[in-house]
């Protein structure tokens, strides 16, 4: 039986006007979630980071496929609007998990204390092609420019997976067909992270997919 969908209803309040609302890319990353439930519960993670967790969709939809387990479950954005919406739509949600905010740009502060050891870590990244220029240049556009082949902001975070990742660890990212998705497969593969297109789905004009990427054990 699917989950429930979580309620997002409050974006429609003028203070949440910045947050990205949930669309096609957030419901095929739910789906991917969906679709590994067993092997995510068992798993059993401890701690969960989602970044640019936006309306905290999916963040609160992690704590319901955790459960009846849970874990703790942060979510990064620099958007302070989106840090409240999060917080609100995990409230939201019925959950064993605990849910925390922070704002910052990816795990910028807090990395040191994360390093090794996130069990699954999400990113529904900017990834629309656009000008470099458009990148970061307001709070909204933050949420969707995605610079040079939409990989600009993708390709800074790549570096720092491996090392923030636990052993067994999973790294669940949001692409398009422009973002050339067996290029990112490779470029981790590099990095010592196995990798593989676990989902796709056509959105109007674009192609998405979910990658899924793996830390070894040993």
């Amino acid at each position: 039986m699917s989950l429930p969908t979580p309620d997002t209803g409050h974006l429609r309040r003028a203070e949440y006007s910045t947050v990205y609302e949930p669309a096609e890319d957030t419901y095929l990353l739910l789906d991917a979630l969906e679709n590994d439930r067993a092997e995510l519960q068992a798993q059993r993670p401890t701690i969960c980071v989602e970044i640019g967790s936006g309306s905290g969709c999916v963040s609160a939809f992690l704590g319901r496929v955790l459960s009846p387990h849970g874990a703790l479950i942060l979510s990064t954005d620099i958007n302070p609007a989106a840090n409240n919406a999060t917080r609100e739509t995990a409230a939201k949600t019925p959950s064993e998990s605990t849910f925390d905010q922070c704002r910052t740009r990816f795990v910028q502060g807090i990395d040191d204390r994360l390093r090794g050891r996130i069990d699954v870590l999400l990113f529904n990244p900017p990834y629309v092609v656009t000008p470099s220029a458009e990148v970061d240049s307001t709070i909204e556009a933050a949420a969707w420019a995605g610079g040079v082949r939409g990989r600009e902001v993708l390709d800074l975070l790549i570096p720092q997976v491996p090392a923030l990742l636990s052993p067994g660890g999973r790294f669940y990212v949001v692409v398009i067909e422009q973002n050339k998705p067996e290029e990112i497969i490779a470029q981790f593969a590099e990095l010592g992270l196995a990798g593989q297109r676990v989902l796709s789905r056509r959105a109007g004009i674009e192609s998405l997919s979910i990658l899924r990427f793996t830390k070894p054990c040993v």
